[in-house]
């Protein structure tokens, strides 16, 4: 029994180019291409793997994409189970804008899954329970039910699984409405949308994620603050932390590389103040190169000091 399993059910060959500046109408030349596998629980499974975490990545994939994904997840040494599409796994293009710094994404919506595909999904994840954590990661595929991870939050419940949800639209709010996630990761915008709170300052934002823990939806609520850092909350406490400033490559998988170093803490038994230490310091990590080559355990290792994690 492997200790995490990753679902993903719309992954993504995640393709990055360089160009001065992005302009409409012209031909733009670009930079070679640096392509990573990617799609939420896909990235998180690659940063657990990076730091000994006995991890299965479980995803479907198809066509001549699917199989560059598959042969790039591989070489990095990352365990996966593939549910066999006929249809071609989705692209995701960014382009880094050397003048501004910003990233442009453009994200595909990726093939339809049929009834068939997901059940294979639901099979396999029913019959392969982790000993730690299921993690609900990214954006569900085109052509499956809104209540998909609402179902496996409930499944999973039963089985004793404690789940990780990092999700978005209807699929996240059923997923909640289920009950108990065990970690979940909203940005301020899916924090807003869910409580209808204001969101102005901090401590709105403590207040909003607490009403998710005693509607028991949640045991513990991480919110992105983008560069103001981020927060924790639990039933027991509230942590805020700031940002770490490091020279910025990319902004593309450092909310992957958080929930990836997070779940890393709690597998360790870590309290969760600590763990969220891990995740900030894996999120700071992950803007260090382009691409998504996500976050590395050295830079990590080396980042987690200067991470001030304070009571708020």
């Amino acid at each position: 029994m492997t200790a995490v399993v990753t679902f993903t059910p719309n992954p993504a060959l995640d393709l990055l180019t360089h160009i001065d500046r992005v302009s409409p109408t012209h031909k733009m030349r670009c930079s070679a291409v640096i392509k990573h596998p990617g799609g939420g629980g896909v990235n998180v499974a690659r940063v657990l793997h990076r730091f000994g975490i006995g991890v299965t990545a479980v995803y479907p994939s198809g066509g001549v994409i699917g199989q560059a994904h598959h042969r790039l997840l591989h070489a990095e040494g990352v365990r996966s189970h593939v549910i066999a599409m006929d249809a071609e796994t989705r692209e995701s293009f960014s382009v880094h804008e050397a003048q501004s710094g910003e990233d442009f994404r453009f994200v595909l919506p990726g093939p339809q899954l049929s009834p068939a595909q997901w059940q294979a999904c639901w099979d396999y994840l029913c019959q392969h329970w982790p000993r730690q954590f299921l993690v609900l990661s990214g954006g569900l595929a085109p052509g499956m039910p809104d209540d998909a991870y609402a179902q496996l939050v409930r499944a999973a419940h039963a089985a004793q699984v404690p789940v990780v949800l990092d999700a978005n639209g209807p699929a996240l709010a059923l997923a909640l409405k289920a009950g108990g996630v065990a970690l979940f990761k909203p940005s301020m915008s899916e924090l807003r949308s869910l409580t209808g709170a204001g969101l102005q300052d901090p401590s709105q934002c403590v207040a909003a994620a607490r009403s998710l823990i005693q509607a028991g939806q949640a045991q513990r609520v991480a919110v992105s603050l983008g560069p103001q850092g981020a927060l924790l909350v639990t039933a027991q406490g509230a942590w805020r932390a700031q940002a770490l400033s490091v020279p910025v490559q990319t902004t593309i998988g450092a909310g992957d590389s958080f929930v990836g170093g997070m779940v890393y803490g709690l597998c360790q038994g870590m309290s969760d103040a600590e763990a969220f230490r891990w995740g900030m310091a894996a999120s700071a990590a992950a803007l260090l190169s382009p691409g998504t080559p996500l976050c590395q355990w050295h830079d990590c290792q080396r980042l987690l000091p200067d991470v001030t994690v304070q009571d708020c």
